[in-house]
This record gives structure tokens, sequence and C-alpha cells, in this order.
């Protein structure tokens, strides 16, 4: 369902804005070692690896992620894209989730909205693309498919600053 929306909630300026608080807001959060959930447009979403067509229709139009634990410790931002990785399906497939930040359309501490986002996305241009390689000795566990995503460079430029 699409909530009617204000002219103004769409201008570059206010999307710009928004862009800026949603990135910020995570960074704080990020700071503060607080556990947090987004809501976010699925169609937006790329996961790598691909998730089955089992799992992926079992999603609404916008699905809510929490970061918590493994996920919230993997997690990184940039000024355009959120990423972590995640578990779906009974067996936990484990995959990481790329959105742009405008396709956040809401932050959540515990059950309290703290950011809400009205502006539309449109993509412009090709979602960047996360190869994630693993050697025939490495196991499906979650300490390889972590040294995975440690091993790319591409996803080093990625990764917050612990403090």
């Amino acid at each position: 369902m699409t909530l009617p929306t204000l002219k103004i909630l769409q201008t570059p300026e206010y999307k710009t804005l928004i862009k800026s608080n949603i990135l910020n807001t995570i960074e704080y959060l990020f700071s503060k070692n607080q556990d947090f959930s987004v809501s976010c447009q699925i169609e937006h979403i790329s996961f790598t690896p691909p998730l089955p067509h089992e799992i992926k229709e079992t999603f609404k139009d916008t699905a809510l992620f929490v970061l918590s634990g493994y996920t919230f410790e993997s997690a990184s931002i940039d000024k355009e894209y959120f990423s972590f990785e995640a578990g779906f399906g009974s067996q936990n497939m484990g995959s990481v989730v790329l959105l742009p930040l405008l396709a956040i359309k809401g932050i959540y501490v515990e059950e309290f909205p703290i950011v809400l986002n009205f502006a539309e996305y449109k993509e412009v241009e090709e979602k960047p693309k996360i190869e994630i390689k693993k050697s025939s000795s490495q196991s499906s566990s979650q300490s390889s498919s972590m040294e995975a995503l440690l091993n790319n460079p591409e996803n080093k430029k990625l990764l917050r600053k612990k403090k």
C-alpha cells in the first residue's frame, strides 16, 4: 500500500536531508552499541548470495529487519548504502543484505519509531555487487561467511569503525 505523499517530501533537497538523517541516526546507534530495527522496501534490496524463490515469496512489500547480535556486528553503512548479514528461512541461510539508504522507511529502537522516511526511492544507478567467495575447505558456518565478507577488499571500505 502506497501512502499519499506531499510533493515537498519528494524534492531532491528533502531526499538529501532525510538520507543524511538516516545515515547519522544509524551511525549514532552504532556508536552507542544500540540494537535497532529497520523497515525497508523489498524491491530495492539485493541479497548475496541470492535467496531461493520459496524464501523470497514470503516477503511483503516492506520488511522489518532486527539488527541484533551477529546481524548487528556484521552491519556497515556508507553515504549511499546500508548492509548486514542475516539468516533466512528454516535453514537460517546466510545472505548479505544491501539496501540504499532511501529505501529505509523507518528506524526503530525497541518498539519506538525514531526515524520515518516518506521519500520515495528511485533507482538511478545499478546496485553495487557484493561477491562472497568460499574456498572448498570452508564450512557454511557464520564464521566462514564473516571471513569471506572481510576478505573482500570492496567490503572493507564499507565496514563501520568500531570504538
